[in-house]
């Protein structure tokens, strides 16, 4: 117990459960392969219960009014794009500021090196944003192997927090993602659509749990459409 609390002291609980469950292991494995008599004392109760990884924070679900009013409200065309990226096109805040003239065609971004570790991936966004992104290309003289939005992580992450602040509320980068996919399922978008097409995941259980809870308003507000 000392010896576990002693090498975990500052850790995140979930980076405690995993080694207090890899010496857990090592016990199990001694015992099945050398003393079979062995007491694993990883199986306490105390232990156990100690180091268990506490429940992940329910995701926030931004409200599609909310995140109009504050892309809306902000003025400066780099920082607006890059909301819209994010809002609109379900892109992560890596893949806005690694993005480059080159990778746009059109309503489709090619992400070369994405971080599904496939050759390459494709964003589709909306021809309104898609429209201002090319303007703003070509107003700022952005040369095809630069980058459109040349900041980094901390710069950006403020970009979308001071957003959220114009109108009270606190947003973080991957809250537009989450966005993204959340208003498009609630809109009626299958959800495989929303998986493979908006936020390119792999499979379906990962989608799913991006889309939250759904609450009892809007679930008879679906069931009604059905049977209307």
């Amino acid at each position: 117990m000392e010896f576990l609390v002693r090498i975990t002291d500052g850790l995140k609980p979930s980076t405690k459960k995993l080694k207090y469950s890899l010496l857990k292991s090592l016990f199990n494995f001694v015992k099945n392969t050398v003393i079979p008599d062995l007491s694993n004392p990883c199986e306490s109760a105390v232990l156990a219960k100690t180091f268990r990884a506490g429940k992940l924070p329910p995701w926030k679900i931004l409200e599609r009014d909310a995140v109009d009013e504050f892309i809306f409200k902000t003025d400066n065309p780099r920082n607006r794009l890059m909301l819209e990226l994010m809002a609109r096109g379900g892109m992560r805040i890596g893949e806005v500021l690694k993005l480059k003239p080159r990778d746009v065609q059109d309503r489709k971004l090619h992400l070369p090196n994405p971080k599904s570790g496939r050759a390459s991936e494709v964003v589709f966004i909306p021809k309104k944003v898609a429209d201002r992104l090319r303007e703003y290309i070509a107003g700022e003289n952005i040369q095809n192997n630069e980058r459109v939005f040349p900041l980094g992580y901390t710069r950006a992450r403020e970009i979308v927090k001071n957003a959220g602040l114009k109108i009270g509320i606190d947003v973080k980068p991957h809250d537009l993602r989450r966005h993204a996919a959340t208003y498009a399922s609630r809109s009626g978008v299958p959800i495989e659509i929303v998986s493979k097409i908006i936020l390119r995941h792999s499979n379906l259980s990962t989608t799913q749990r991006y889309l939250g809870k759904v609450s009892d308003t809007e679930a008879m507000h679906w069931i009604e459409n059905i049977y209307r």
